[in-house]
């Protein structure tokens, strides 16, 4: 068992993995010799699972899972956790943006009492309009999954072996990793970092990627869309019975005139346009739940290097 563990999901990295490998060794031998890095990669098509095994055969510290196909980011961080076996984790994205000499910082911020330190990004790469559409999705998913979730927190964190012994209980198929964390509670906190620049090659995490991940986190964590969908449809019989009493009262007063089409046509397809969407949202969350009564694994592990806690039980 080592005491500190690193656990990193890397996809086409084959420019970075020496690098990365290179300052975790020298972030994390700062801390205690008795160390060990969990590269996951997620299906490539490059040579970053060449490389990883070359890593691990110069460093036993090292070790890799590799997966049949492309699962996802937050699945191989499921990955990773799952097979690893320090006292305490490490969670980090390959592209050095996190940046490893942050973790020192992390691990001695973990010894003040904490089971879960987030690093909260401090000048981030990202356009404008990128970080504003962020917030404004944070504050949606804030309100929508009830929860006080940090928009600069990312991946980046280290947790305890208790809490990891929790994270590995839960088998949900949608994983948002900061969204599981949060929800397990224990004492937590946070830190500020320089946000790293990716030092070689093009991110892969293109724009439909986290339009999926934000759809997943909402539907994982909240049940409130539905909560919406009632309110929309009590609030469209509300203004539909008042609009009919005010028909009868003016038809009572001033007698019936008949109303021009281009009303009535605005109110079918805007009645009919909310009920799809409703039907919509009910179609996903049932679409979710056939997901998960399938029971299928999470991931699929095609090949490993290195000593890694076995995942049987």
């Amino acid at each position: 068992m080592a005491h500190i563990s690193a656990v990193v999901p890397v996809f086409f990295e084959e420019l970075i993995i020496r690098e990365l490998g290179d300052r975790l060794s020298k972030a994390l031998g700062s801390i205690t010799e008795d160390f060990e890095i969990v590269f996951v990669e997620d299906g490539s098509t490059d040579r970053t699972w060449e490389l990883i095994r070359e890593l691990s055969a110069e460093d036993s510290r090292i070790r890799g899972v590799r997966f049949s196909r492309n699962f996802g980011q937050h699945y191989a961080i499921t990955a990773g956790l799952d097979h690893c076996d320090g006292d305490w984790i490490v969670v980090m994205d390959g592209d050095l943006q996190d940046r490893p000499e942050v973790i020192p910082e992390l691990y001695a911020k973990a010894q003040e009492g904490y089971d879960i330190v987030f690093v909260a990004r401090q000048n981030r790469p990202e356009s404008l309009p990128y970080r504003m559409a962020q917030r404004v999705f944070y504050w949606t998913f804030q309100h929508l999954a009830n929860t006080e979730y940090d928009p600069e927190h990312g991946n980046f964190s280290i947790i305890s072996r208790r809490v990891l012994n929790h994270f590995r209980n839960l088998h949900e198929s949608l994983r948002f990793y900061g969204g599981i964390v949060h929800w397990l509670g224990f004492r937590r906190t946070s830190i500020q970092a320089q946000h790293g620049e990716r030092f070689a090659g093009e991110t892969r995490y293109t724009m439909r990627s986290r339009i999926r991940l934000a759809n997943s986190m909402i539907l994982a964590h909240s049940d409130r869309p539905l909560v919406v969908s009632i309110g929309l449809g009590l609030t469209m019989a509300i203004v539909s019975l008042a609009f009919a009493v005010y028909v009868v009262i003016r038809a009572l007063v001033h007698g019936f005139a008949a109303q021009g089409w281009a009303s009535l046509m605005v109110a079918i397809f805007f009645t009919a346009g909310v009920i799809l969407t409703v039907l919509g949202i009910i179609g996903v969350y049932i679409g979710k739940i056939f997901n998960e009564l399938k029971q299928r694994p999470l991931y699929v592990v095609s090949e490993t290097v290195g000593p890694l806690r076995s995942t049987e039980t």
